[in-house]
């Protein structure tokens, strides 16, 4: 008798289980294809290609003076017209200026890294509440982002919440 309780109660052990993981539900969103669709990303990105052309356009610029400088130096110092003491000198100048607009090139990268946090934030987030919106309403356990390259092997097209999402975006 022992044996049949301890059947009957793995049995529902089981099912219990069973039905947990049968009722769970999984869908999928390609956030890359609904950030390009908003309207407020390509505001985001062209702001971005101008900030980071600017920048660019003065650090070349910067970069050309620099290097003509170094051109008349090397002339004259080639024609001998530059004590060795002097030449020295310029060398520690051109390798200090050097050094400065490499990290003027570093600097570049961060101003525009944060241009673009700042944003594409409120972009993500709203893009982030409205998946969250969507999962809620819709009993979803788990949804996968198939943007992200080799996260996700398969999806099923019935699981895909992206025309959920959209219209939770108003889009």
């Amino acid at each position: 008798m022992k044996s049949i309780s301890k059947i009957i109660s793995t049995a529902l052990v089981f099912a219990f289980f069973a039905n947990n993981l049968l009722a769970q539900k999984y869908g999928h969103v390609n956030t890359g294809n609904i950030l390009v669709q908003i309207p407020a990303t390509k505001v985001a990105d062209d702001k971005l290609k101008a900030l980071q052309d600017s920048l660019v356009a003065n650090g070349q610029a910067l970069a050309k003076k620099v290097q003509e400088e170094y051109m008349v130096f090397a002339k004259a110092y080639q024609e001998g017209n530059v004590p060795p003491v002097e030449a020295q000198k310029k060398q520690a100048e051109f390798e200090a200026k050097e050094k400065e607009l490499i990290a003027m090139e570093d600097n570049i990268a961060a101003i525009v890294a944060n241009k673009r946090d700042e944003l594409l934030s409120p972009i993500l987030e709203k893009l982030e509440k409205a998946i969250n919106e969507v999962g809620k309403e819709g009993g979803y356990t788990m949804i996968f982002d198939t943007s992200i390259f080799n996260a996700l092997l398969f999806a099923a097209d019935a699981g895909d919440v992206e025309p959920l999402v959209k219209t939770k975006m108003g889009m």
